[in-house]
């Protein structure tokens, strides 16, 4: 999630616009949730973080997610995961949801077998959150069984050179078309990598995964989801409807149109000679 503080990109909407564009935000991605979910009864873990709220829906919507939670700060060493929490997952039609917290490093999901799960929720900047991301994007190919799939977000270039101009980092800026690797300080003191459309697919591709389709989260403006609301915050609903045809009509393969969004959406399977898992549409209203 964007910290919403004064150095925030958006800043110059008011807080209050802020609190708005957010939760537009967030409908957004639950709607593009829901559409991407599997078939009801599979295994799913979600790597997005405490932050977000992707397991729990997944779970109400009747799915067996394992939910890989950070380790605490007060911990010094990271807690051994039991496995009884995680027996009882077991793919079957109309199983009833179950959530399953394993504290665990996302980047290293030991604790689950090769091909054992059949979807992978990497939202809320997962991926860019780990400065190698390539170790991430390897451990969920690995775990995915074939034809699972991924649903990923990142931030985007956009929000990277934002943050970049906020700074001042002008040499860093003039850089980014040449660099392979994007990685951005926050005035918070964390860096996170941004990615481009390109950048993302080849990570994807690389770990062996089948990029479905990259697009961003959002193309609707701040400032016209702003001013929408604040005529009818009942609004919202119709908005995302908006939001969720313009993306559908925009998708690519395997592209995507960096100019729009701080965030990048994708959904990718893993190949294999058993379609255990339909391949995922770009969400529709």
């Amino acid at each position: 999630m964007v910290a919403v503080s004064a150095t925030s990109p958006l800043a110059v909407l008011g807080s209050g616009s802020l609190t708005a564009y957010w939760r537009f935000q967030r409908a957004v991605a639950a709607t593009q949730l829901q559409a991407w979910l599997p078939p009801r009864g599979r295994i799913l873990v979600d790597i997005s973080g405490p932050q977000a709220s992707w397991a729990a829906q997944a779970a109400a919507s009747g799915y067996a997610v394992v939910q890989v939670m950070p380790q605490p700060a007060n911990l010094r060493e990271l807690p051994a995961v039991q496995p009884p929490a995680l027996r009882g997952l077991t793919r079957r039609r109309g199983a009833v949801g179950r959530l399953a917290p394993v504290v665990a490093d996302s980047a290293n999901l030991s604790f689950l077998a090769d091909g054992s799960v059949d979807g992978v929720i990497a939202d809320d900047g997962a991926l860019s959150r780990h400065l190698m991301a390539e170790d991430v994007a390897a451990e969920i190919a690995r775990v995915l069984r074939p034809g699972g799939q991924l649903l990923a977000c990142v931030d985007s270039l956009v929000l990277g050179m934002s943050i970049l101009a906020e700074q001042h980092h002008w040499a860093q800026l003039s850089d980014l078309p040449r660099a392979e690797v994007v990685l951005v300080p926050w005035p918070d003191g964390r860096i996170t990598r941004c990615f481009g459309p390109e950048q993302l697919s080849d990570l994807l591709t690389e770990a062996g995964l089948e990029v479905s389709w990259i697009r961003p989260r959002t193309v609707l403006s701040p400032s016209m989801v702003d001013h929408v609301l604040r005529k009818d915050p009942r609004a919202i609903m119709r908005l995302v409807r908006a939001e969720l045809a313009a993306g559908a009509e925009g998708s690519a393969a395997a592209g995507g149109n960096e100019s729009f969004g701080i965030f990048l959406l994708a959904a990718a399977r893993k190949p294999g000679p058993h379609q255990a898992i339909p391949q995922a549409q770009p969400p529709r209203a």
